[in-house]
């Protein structure tokens, strides 16, 4: 997943897969049918992990608009402290091989999608609380956070963290 997420799909050589995981080419290819079937299953356990990551971050206590701004800022925060920006790897997919594979892009749609739905449950929360109003689309919201949050990973990779607080703070604002 780490070489893929550096490197891109199709920067990525079946060579470096095979000293990342530590097993020869052949063996590599007798686990796994394809590269592409390697990358499809690198992709699902980076889902994953994301899933687990947001569930942690959306389930604090407190205001819907202090969650969503400390699960953004979180999410900026471990982009700017890797040693190599790389921004996220379905983002990255997306631009790299979504305009050209249908099957990829239909499986980041449904993750997008599944994020998006992470956004609006905390959003439809906190109308249920009382500090979201109430005749605000939570579906739209959803999507607007989960475009930011997709421009929050690529502008991570050139800029500092003040521009991108400014950002969350900018996007929060139509809560």
């Amino acid at each position: 997943m780490e070489e893929f997420w550096s490197h891109g799909y199709g920067g990525t050589s079946p060579a470096q897969l095979a000293a990342a995981t530590g097993v020869a080419k052949g063996s590599l290819y007798n686990a796994f049918t394809s590269k592409r079937e390697l990358f499809n299953r690198c992709l699902d356990l980076y889902h994953q992990q994301i899933a687990e990551v947001a569930q942690q971050l959306l389930d604090h206590p407190g205001s819907t608009r202090e969650c969503l701004r400390n699960a953004l800022k979180s999410v900026v925060d471990s982009d700017l402290a890797q040693p190599q920006r790389r921004g996220c790897l379905i983002g990255n997919t997306a631009v790299e091989l979504a305009g050209e594979d249908a099957e990829v892009a239909q499986k980041l749609r449904r993750m997008q999608e599944e994020s998006t739905g992470w956004f609006a449950a905390r959003i439809q929360g906190g109308q249920r609380d009382g500090d979201v109003s109430r005749d605000r689309d939570p579906r739209a919201l959803a999507e607007h956070l989960a475009n930011t949050l997709a421009g929050l990973r690529v502008m991570a990779m050139t800029h500092e963290a003040p521009a991108l607080y400014r950002i969350i703070d900018t996007a929060l604002s139509v809560l």
